[in-house]
């Protein structure tokens, strides 16, 4: 694919092909400049397989807001749309359809609010608020959904990770295994969610921070091919890089060849006035092969050193190995913690495909439209309560209780605020039956969530660095419950309703059932 074909295919046509057949319904309708209001949310936590999460991390929205500022209907994306026929060899769009899309369809129309990235996010809950003329916000669906849930689904692992790892260097390895160019869109996230760095050279330039890596087999099996060996390889990265040398060890046998050969560079290096930096472990046994490299990393005199972890880990191959370390370590008279505390983690291929769970269930719901100057909610009926969106316009709330852990996520009406209230009332968003009552000296904060981030196309939002993200993102998952935070059957995080949005849902259902059948 050229350059230039590439261009085309990921920029405003990177959307799917009924966004743009109802844009052409609302235009020959008279609805397409009828402002409407799409809510961004998930329905679930990821779930994967063995444990569910029991909160997101949000993450994208700089580049989704990126991807907006250039995607428009130029010459060659109209060209090609004038190009397309039905069934029957008729022309799928009009004229006149695509000269206003020429004329209009870029996103400088769209006014967004958000829940600023790096925060911790929970089902059901607007993260991404969209008001715009109903076609052009219709268009952005595909785009803005493909841009945000893989990046949300991501740094979520990452932040299950990092929990596993006890708050020790986690590296992202996935660039090779990633999915395309989606890999540089990962490794943002990772970042956002738990990373420390990534491998990936080109997201480390863009991003400010250095990449990490060491080398690979290849190097040492391309030493033993040329009639070298294992400590001829070990001795040459040694000489290139004395103050950055951490040696992979198992290409042959890790304890009997590769950590030996590697103490012996060490204790070159050493000499020569040099601190080496550690080993990495990338096959076998992890947990007992970290103690026995300890154990003789700890006997020549290199108790400082890292020992990298890898070989398709993720937050619950990190937990047995944290596990199986406790135990074995004293087996040997060595101190378990400061071994785990040693330790850093390679993570690939699980973190990068979200392994266990490989979409996040995010949707893009209407939720309201503007008709002569008011504004009418939108709802739709489904057989399963949780498919019902919240109508209309809102705000999101956290609520913080005595002791200053987030207790609830709560929607209200726009025009609500529940500072104000003596005692709030949450109610479930689809169980009647299931509400609390909350008084005042039973909270201690309550934070508005949703922030103004476009306004018309133009941006009114200071988008923080990652390293404002990750702050926020380990602030907000300190001030969750260890319930929710646990990696196995975690609590199930409160997100309710009040009163009046709640009556208002319901008003609107009983409404709408009342119509009967389709006439």
């Amino acid at each position: 694919m050229s350059r230039n074909n590439r261009r085309l295919a990921e920029g405003i046509l990177f959307t799917d092909m009924y966004q743009l057949t109802m844009a052409q319904v609302y235009y020959r309708m008279g609805l397409h400049e009828k402002l409407a209001q799409f809510d961004h949310y998930f329905r679930s936590y990821p779930d994967y397989g063995l444990h569910p999460a029991g909160y997101c991390v949000n993450a994208g929205l700089e580049w989704l807001l990126d991807w907006m500022h250039q995607a428009r209907f130029g010459a060659e994306e109209i060209a090609f749309l004038r190009g397309q026929t039905g069934v029957a060899k008729r022309p799928l769009f009009g004229a006149d359809f695509l000269n206003w899309l020429e004329r209009h369809g870029t996103f400088e129309s769209i006014s967004l609010q958000a829940i600023p990235e790096g925060r911790v996010i929970h089902p059901q809950v607007p993260i991404t608020v969209v008001r715009g003329p109903l076609a052009i916000a219709q268009i952005l669906e595909t785009g803005l959904l493909n841009h945000l849930n893989y990046q949300i689904l991501i740094a979520t692992k990452a932040a299950q990770i990092r929990e596993s790892a006890h708050g020790q260097l986690v590296l992202e390895f996935g660039l090779r295994r990633g999915p395309a160019q989606g890999a540089n869109a990962g490794a943002r996230a990772a970042l956002i969610g738990g990373a420390d760095y990534t491998s990936n050279v080109g997201v480390s330039a863009v991003l400010g921070y250095p990449p990490k890596g060491t080398h690979a087999h290849s190097m040492v099996q391309a030493f033993l091919a040329l009639g070298g060996g294992e400590l001829d390889a070990f001795r040459a990265y040694a000489e290139v890089y004395p103050d950055d040398c951490l040696l992979l060890v198992d290409t042959i046998n890790t304890l009997e060849s590769g950590v030996p050969n590697a103490i012996r560079v060490f204790e070159e290096l050493r000499r020569k006035g040099h601190r080496p930096l550690g080993i990495r472990l990338d096959s076998g046994d992890l947990a007992y092969l970290a103690v026995q490299a300890a154990r003789m990393l700890d006997a020549a005199g290199f108790e400082d050193t890292s020992i990298v972890l890898s070989n398709q880990l993720d937050e619950v191959t990190i937990w047995q190995i944290v596990t199986q370390i406790q135990e074995e370590a004293p087996r040997y008279n060595l101190d378990a913690e400061r071994i785990l505390r040693r330790l850093v983690y390679g993570v690939g291929t699980r973190l990068i495909t979200s392994e266990g769970n490989s979409a996040l269930d995010g949707v893009y719901k209407l939720v309201a439209v503007c008709d002569n100057g008011q504004w009418q909610p939108a709802i739709k009926i489904s057989d399963t309560p949780e498919k019902i969106p919240n109508p209309g316009h809102k705000q999101v709330w956290r609520v913080y209780d005595s002791q200053g852990q987030a207790t609830a996520d709560l929607l209200s009406l726009a025009d609500e605020d529940p500072r104000t209230e003596d005692e709030l009332v949450l109610r479930h968003p689809s169980m009647y039956q299931k509400c609390r009552t909350l008084r005042r000296d039973e909270i201690s904060l309550i934070e508005p969530l949703l922030v103004d981030v476009l306004d018309e196309g133009r941006l009114v939002y200071d988008l923080p660095d990652i390293e404002s993200m990750r702050a926020q993102r380990r602030s907000d998952v300190e001030r969750l419950h260890t319930g929710v935070r646990r990696l196995m059957r975690p609590h199930i995080y409160h997100v309710s309703l009040t009163q009046r949005l709640w009556d208002y849902k319901q008003s609107l259902i009983a409404a709408t059932l009342s119509q009967g059948p389709l006439r």
